[in-house]
């Protein structure tokens, strides 16, 4: 991130100092400390991998160069030297959490991440697209500003529409005492409403008792990337809060990474939950599809099954991140025939390039994103597959980027999708066959 010429700001070592002052727990300085650069989470890291194995591009560089100066200079810095941890720890890491798996002392390199950007945003450096969606959450509580009054009409358009092929469609808004309250990412809404009428042709067919909220409905944290933890937290207390007052048994997470991890294993502590576990349980519908399929509430017509090979891309925070990564292939060997795993796959499977809030830091980033997304590419094209497919938004952005700029040649699908093309639909949701009128 390059500083911009009219940032003359001083430096705030006060707060600084306070925050390092915060996190100065047992376990920031055993990690610092511990770090004997023995390489091994080096060759984790697609970044380095991506950039000719470039040191300074190893996650041990990343947190020594920013948190583990800022501990050493104890906030004794200039505003140069802060601009050059923003280009770190927004530029060369997506807070994965791959480099922790390799590391022999179990070094969380994301919470140091996260950590740094934390001290960052408190002296207002933080990337435009992120500073952008965090007024966003601030003011309307969704990362894209949308009203509840235009969410509300859109689920209520999305479900007319699906009428047309699935009988009796509805998104219910607000229902009491639903299994399930179901979150989206904002980009559904707002750019994909598609996405909305699938989700909603597949609770209907599988028969299940849900509901869509009026507010709290986003499930994205993008603060929590950002580096506002307090507004992240927020977020977090909205989305739990509804789904308190609604009564529901669990909240639904779209098809979304990060939103997952937040909800289940960060956000708790973010919204100030001691015990670190939510109010309700959280699902991922990966999870809940999977179920669907395996214990036949959806059947699978084989005729219908993609023919074509089919890859899968782990979001990390489904997979590593979120434990998911078994029922996430059980789900596309359900719904292909000629399925194709990378490698390597699974919680080691490497991220796509586009997370940890690297696709809604736009157009400046663009170029290092695609470019570090060289190790996903041939992951992909190794495979020989035609359809990727993921249930991740970021994931889906990313690797539709990849597709283009590494000319692939595939398909980027998400679960949803390929489940509304191949799920028999029961003849009680057939909708009623459209009478042609008589001409003369």
């Amino acid at each position: 991130m390059h500083r911009k010429e009219n940032d003359t700001r001083p430096v705030d070592v006060k707060k600084i100092r306070d925050l390092l002052d915060a996190n100065n727990g047992a376990r920031i300085r055993t990690w610092l400390s511990l770090c004997s650069r023995c390489g091994l989470c080096a060759e984790s890291c697609f970044f380095y991998l991506a950039h000719d194995r470039n040191p300074k591009l190893s996650p041990a560089y990343k947190f020594k160069a920013t948190l583990g100066e800022l501990y050493r200079r104890k906030g004794h810095v200039d505003r140069d030297f802060l601009y050059r941890c923003a280009d770190i720890v927004w530029g060369e890491c997506t807070t994965c959490k791959r480099c922790s798996m390799y590391c022999p002392f179990g070094i969380d390199v994301a919470t140091l991440i996260a950590t740094t950007r934390t001290i960052l945003y408190s002296q207002g450096i933080t990337p435009e697209g992120l500073a952008r969606a965090v007024v966003n959450y601030r003011e309307t509580g969704n990362q894209m500003g949308m009203s509840s009054e235009d969410f509300v009409d859109t689920c209520e358009w999305m479900a007319e529409e699906s009428q047309d092929e699935i009988k009796g469609v509805t998104i219910p808004i607000d229902k009491v005492g639903a299994k399930y309250m179901y979150t989206v990412n904002p980009r559904e809404p707002m750019f994909y409403p598609q996405d909305l009428a699938m989700a909603a042709k597949i609770l209907t067919v599988a028969e299940e008792d849900w509901t869509m909220p009026s507010t709290g409905w986003d499930c994205t944290n993008l603060p929590m990337f950002a580096g506002d933890r307090a507004l992240a937290g927020q977020v977090v207390r909205n989305m739990y809060e509804k789904a308190v007052a609604l009564g529901v048994q669990a909240i639904l997470i779209t098809e979304c990474g990060h939103a997952y991890r937040s909800a289940l294993f960060e956000g708790p502590y973010l919204a100030g939950y001691p015990d670190g576990k939510p109010p309700v349980p959280i699902v991922h519908s990966v999870q809940l599809f999977y179920e669907y399929v395996r214990d036949g509430r959806i059947r699978i017509d084989p005729a219908k099954k993609l023919k074509e090979p089919v890859t899968y891309q782990d979001p990390c925070n489904v997979s590593r991140n979120g434990g998911l990564w078994e029922e996430g292939r059980k789900l596309v060997q359900f719904l292909a025939d000629d399925f194709r795993d990378m490698n390597p796959n699974r919680e080691h499977n490497h991220c796509c390039g586009g997370g940890g809030g690297y696709i809604p830091m736009g157009p400046e980033y663009k170029a290092r994103r695609l470019a570090s997304g060289r190790v996903k590419a041939e992951q992909i094209r190794a495979t020989g597959a035609k359809i990727v497919v993921t249930p991740c938004h970021n994931c889906f952005d990313q690797v539709s980027d990849l597709n283009k700029e590494y000319q692939l040649g595939v398909k980027v699908m998400s679960l949803k999708e390929i489940l509304c093309e191949v799920m028999v639909v029961p003849e009680k949701f057939q909708p009623e066959p459209v009478e042609e009128e008589e001409t003369d």
